[in-house]
This record gives structure tokens, sequence and C-alpha cells, in this order.
């Protein structure tokens, strides 16, 4: 990492943190999430610092992931070994520090202002999501994009997911959808509107009031979300227990939306489909952010092993053909050994996260 990917920096009674990878969108790396945890973990004890303020340099985006990049690269090596070898990969080590970041985030003693400005995806999720004071504007655009590359939502996505409105999280992880800021803050991902004009003005009153109060001095009412609006459908076709009767509901629905959200679902990677549904209904009767990382963190490292997840990542970011060969190809071609294969317990390279700790 060079020192200029995060900045770090406290003054004015605030810690301040600015992902500092513009051109990447500002993409998460190892190095980043080990410094950012490292300043948390000072700060929480730090009586000169009296709020988290998390940022995103440049217009693009607070965070726009993890570097697929690098994953891509590992899990390419990785296709053939055990669960543990995948632990000890640097992906494995990466995805560690960074759930442990995610569950400190979630319990942090003092407020964790983070502007999620523009584009925040995935991983930035994880370091927005379970904060304290949310603030999206009107230029934001989150999801959690994983079953597009043959992933399964992560860093507490399918916590957050999972507690939507009726199956709202559904609809958004199996189709990849982007929510606006009304979207997100009606799914419980974020908390404040703020016009993204505004931004400066109420980073510069956090120097001297509190968060509450510089929020509340710029915050609006969030505009309509639409996935709320078309909550009924949604409700109505997620719900059903497999992802072939959701797929067979939506097409059967007789709206156009729904027939639209069939077609999205179809064309991401089936294995990762009757995972991630397993896992958001296994995080919903969840009684901790801790609990829904340790399993995570069991999916992940099954994943990476995974051809999807190669081929997703090769098909999307590496020859960006847009054409991925999934493997089993279909979703009757899944079987349970296979789904069941993801949550399979790693020994001694469990995550072990316990609540508020």
């Amino acid at each position: 990492m060079t020192e200029s990917e995060v900045l770090i920096d406290k003054r004015d009674g605030l810690g301040l943190i600015t992902l500092n990878r513009p051109k990447a969108i500002n993409a998460l790396n190892h190095p980043m999430a080990l410094a950012i945890s490292a300043a948390l973990q000072a700060w929480a004890d730090d009586d000169e610092v009296r709020t988290v303020v998390v940022t995103g340099a440049g217009e693009r985006g607070l965070c726009a992931g993890g570097d697929i990049v690098a994953i891509h690269r590992d899990a390419a090596a990785l296709n053939d070994h055990s669960a543990g070898a995948n632990a000890d990969s640097a992906t494995g080590v990466f995805w560690r520090d960074e759930y442990i970041l995610n569950a400190l985030i979630g319990r942090y003693p003092k407020p964790y202002v983070v502007v999620m400005d523009g584009i925040v995806m995935g991983g930035g999720v994880g370091l927005s999501g379970h904060g304290s004071h949310r603030i999206v504007t009107e230029r934001s655009k989150i999801g959690m994009p994983e079953v597009g590359i043959g992933f399964i939502p992560d860093v507490g996505g399918t916590y957050l997911l999972a507690r939507t409105p009726g199956e709202i999280g559904t609809h958004v992880a199996l189709t990849t959808a982007r929510m606006s800021a009304g979207d997100a803050i009606a799914a419980g991902f974020a908390d404040y509107f703020v016009a993204s004009e505004h931004i400066p003005a109420l980073l510069e009153t956090l120097r001297t009031e509190t968060a509450e109060i510089a929020i509340a001095k710029f915050a609006t009412d969030a505009p309509e979300s639409e996935l709320v609006a078309q909550q009924d459908w949604i409700d109505a076709c997620y719900s059903a227990d497999t992802v072939e009767e959701i797929v067979d509901r939506l097409r059967t629905h007789g709206s156009p939306e729904a027939a639209k959200a069939a077609t999205e679902v179809l064309a991401k990677s089936p294995v990762a489909l009757k995972v991630t549904l397993r896992s958001l209904r296994a995080a919903r009767a969840a009684k901790s952010l801790e609990a829904v990382l340790n399993e995570e963190y069991r999916v992940s490292i099954a994943a990476l092993a995974s051809r999807d997840l190669v081929e997703g990542i090769r098909a999307q970011v590496i020859d960006k053909d847009r054409n991925p060969q999934w493997s089993p190809a279909t979703l009757a071609d899944v079987t349970a050994e296979q789904v069941d294969a993801y949550f399979i317990e790693l020994g001694e390279n469990e995550l072990g996260l316990e609540a508020g700790k």
C-alpha cells in the first residue's frame, strides 16, 4: 500500500478516514483494511476523538468493493485446494481481517459518520452499512453485486439484506439491483439524505457540533423509494422457498418489472443464487452481526475455490465479454450437495467472532 491509499487524520475532535484510490473508485485492499482497523481501535478510547468520519476521494463513489483482480488471481490458483488452503491464501487472510473490521464498525462505541456518496458496492457496504450515522446523497448507488460474478453477498451484507422490509433484500441480492438513496434508507442500508452540495458544509460543521446536531442541519426528506413502491410483487414473488419457484413466480406474475427481474436472476450464477438464498434465510434468523459474519466467512472461503468465481470475474472484469459460462449451467443442475459444501465449518480456520467482542 502506498501511503496515500487511505488517509487517516485526527483533528478538531474528529477521526478522519478518507479512502484515497479514486481511479479505482476507492476499492478496498488488505493494507487499507488493516490501517482502518488500527485507527478505529486507537480512537475508541481516545478522548480527543469525539466522532469518526469516513469519506471517499474523488467524485465517483465511496468504495466500489474489494480488489477484485487480486481475488481473481487467488481464486484461479486455489480452485482445487482445500478449505484450509483457501483460508490461508492472501484473499482468505484479507477477508478475515475485513470481516473483523466489519464487526468492529458494527459495535463501535462512538458516532461513525460515513458519507455514502456515489457508488457503494460490496466491500463498500461493509465499511458503511454497519455504521451508526449513514448518509446518502442524490448520487448514491448502493448494491451487493456478488451473484453476478459467481460469489455470494458478504461483509455482513446478508445481515442487512435479510432485515429489509419484506423481500426487498432478496430481490436486491438475486438481481444485483442498485439501490437509490431513497431505496437505501427504506431498506435500512442508510439513515439520512443530504444533498451532495451540502456535504462539505456538513463535514465542516462536524468539527464543532455532535453528529446528531450537524446532520440535522443538512438532512432533508429522502426521495421516494421505487423498491418500496414495488413491494407488493417483490414480496409475492421472492417469498418462495427456492430460486426456481421465485423465478416461476416472477415469470407468471404479469408485471413487466417482475418479468425483467426473472431475466436478471437467470443471468447470474445458478449455484451462487442458491447459496445466496440459503444465506439470506439463515441471516434472517441470526441473533447478531457477528454470527452472520462467521457464516459468511465459511461461504466466502468455499466460493474462493469455485469455478464460477473465476469465470464470473473473468467475464465481467478481466475480459469484459459479459458472457460467463456458469458451471453448473442451470438451476436444475445444482445439487443439494453442492450448496451444502459452501456451509461446511472450517475447523481451526473458523472466523470465530463473538457478539459484542
